[in-house]
C-alpha cells in the first residue's frame, strides 16, 4: 500500500496511453459524497451461509457456484448446498486465497469452469477444470503470475464476445509495477481460452507478459463486466480515497500510481487525474471510499428502473450501488448495514449478493 520513490521510477517506466486517447473529466464525478439510503426497493432472502465467501458464479441452470477464500467451492441448488471437491491448495491470508470463479459459455457441452487463486508460492493463478458431479477434474493451470506478490491480487475473470478471456491483476502492493510493461501487476490481461496472449493485443509483437496486456495503471481491481454493447467496465479500490469506475479501452493507461483522486495512506498527496491528460480518468470515483467488490450488469424487468444498469457491491460502503449504463452517474446507493463482497445476476434476472466475513450470507434480492 505504501510505496517508495515512485515519481522517479514510474515516470521513467510509464506506459503512455495511445495517441488521441483523451481523458475524461474527473472533476464533477465524485459519487462518494452522495449519501446512502436505507430505503430499499427489495427484500433480502438468506439462502445459505459460507466460510469466508468470495465470488458468485451463476450456472446455466440457474444454480450457483460460490467460492470460499480458504480454498473451498460450493454448488448451491435452491436450499441444497454441496461442497465441490478437487479445489487446489491455496495461500489463504489477508486478501489472498481462492478467488473468482466463472462458468464458460459452452459449459453445457464442456463442463468448463475457470477460476483464480493465489498459490502457496503467492502467485496469482488462472486455471480451468471440468466440473463433473461436483468434483473439479482435469485441472489445468493456464497462466501463473511470475513474480508473485503480496496482497491486492485482483483475479477477476470476464469473457468477451470476441472469444477472449479478460483477467484483472492487482498491483500486489507494489505500485510502481503497474507502470512496468513487462510486469503483469496492475494490468488487465487479454488471453486466449488456453491462457496465451491474444494475437491482436496492443503489444502482441513484444512477446512475453507485455503481449498479454490490454490495459495498465490499475491498483486493486475487484470488478470486471461487459455491457451489452461490448463496453468493458472495471472498478478498483483507491488508496486513501479515489475508488474508481473505469471504461476500459484498448491499450489504455489509467495512471496508477502516478495519478489518483485519493491520497497516500500517510496522508501525502497524489496528483489528480486531471493533472495528467495522457492518462485515462475514471467515469466515476468515490471519496470517501466505498471499497467496491463485485460488478454485475442487470438486464430484466423484475426491478423497476434497473434494466441496463450496473450493480456494485460495497465493502466499506456496506451496501449496494447502482450505476447508469453509461457509467457517468450513480443512480442509487442502498445502506444494507453489512459489507457486500460480490453481486451477480443470473440469465433469468435473479440478483444475488454475498456478505463478506467468516460466516457470510448468500442472499437473493426480492423486488417489493
Amino acid at each position: 500500500m505504501r510505496f517508495r520513490s515512485w515519481r522517479t521510477v514510474a515516470c521513467a517506466l510509464a506506459l503512455c496511453a495511445p495517441v488521441g486517447m483523451a481523458s475524461t473529466s474527473a472533476v464533477a464525478n465524485n459519487a462518494g459524497e452522495i449519501a446512502a439510503t436505507p430505503d430499499m426497493p427489495f427484500d433480502l432472502q438468506t439462502v445459505a451461509k459460507f466460510e469466508a465467501p468470495w465470488a458468485i458464479a451463476p450456472m446455466p441452470d440457474e444454480t450457483l457456484l460460490i467460492s470460499g477464500k480458504s480454498g473451498r467451492l460450493w454448488h448451491v441448488d435452491g436450499a441444497s448446498v454441496t461442497e465441490v471437491a478437487g479445489v487446489p491448495q491455496v495461500s489463504y491470508n489477508g486478501q489472498n486465497g481462492f478467488l473468482d470463479v466463472a462458468v464458460a459459455e459452452d459449459f453445457a457441452d464442456t463442463g468448463a469452469v475457470y477460476f483464480t487463486y493465489v498459490s502457496p508460492e503467492n502467485a496469482l493463478v488462472l486455471a480451468r477444470a471440468r466440473l463433473d458431479s461436483n468434483v473439479l477434474v482435469d485441472i489445468e493451470q493456464l497462466w501463473t503470475q511470475s513474480p508473485g506478490g503480496r496482497g491486492q491480487p485482483g483475479g477477476i475473470i470476464a469473457f468477451g464476445a470476441d472469444g477472449f478471456l479478460y483477467l484483472t491483476v492487482g498491483d500486489r502492493m507494489q505500485p510502481d509495477t503497474a507502470q512496468m510493461a513487462d510486469n503483469a501487476r496492475g494490468k488487465v490481461l487479454r488471453l486466449t481460452r488456453d491462457g496465451a496472449a491474444a494475437p491482436d493485443n496492443p503489444d502482441a509483437a513484444g512477446g512475453g507478459t507485455r503481449a498479454m496486456v490490454w490495459s495498465s495503471g490499475h491498483r486493486n481491481p475487484y470488478g470486471l463486466v461487459f455491457g451489452p454493447d461490448g463496453t468493458l467496465w472495471l472498478h478498483e479500490m483507491g488508496p486513501r480515497g479515489g475508488d474508481e469506475l473505469n471504461q476500459i479501452k484498448r491499450g489504455g493507461n489509467y495512471g496508477w500510481p502516478l495519478v489518483s483522486n485519493g491520497r497516500q495512506y500517510s496522508g501525502a498527496s497524489i496528483p489528480d487525474h486531471n493533472t495528467r491528460p495522457e492518462f485515462l480518468a475514471p467515469s466515476l470515483w468515490w471519496t470517501p471510499v466505498i471499497a467496491p467488490a463485485g460488478l454485475a450488469w442487470y438486464k430484466g424487468d423484475a426491478f423497476a428502473g434497473w434494466h441496463d444498469t450496473m450493480l456494485i457491491g460495497a465493502l466499506a460502503g456496506q451496501g449496494l450501488v447502482q450505476i447508469a449504463g453509461d457509467g457517468q452517474s450513480q443512480i442509487n446507493r442502498w445502506d444494507l448495514g453489512f459489507r457486500v463482497r460480490d453481486v451477480a445476476v443470473t440469465d433469468a434476472g435473479a440478483v444475488y449478493i454475498l456478505e463478506d466475513g467468516t460466516q457470510g450470507r448468500l442472499m437473493r434480492l426480492i423486488a417489493k
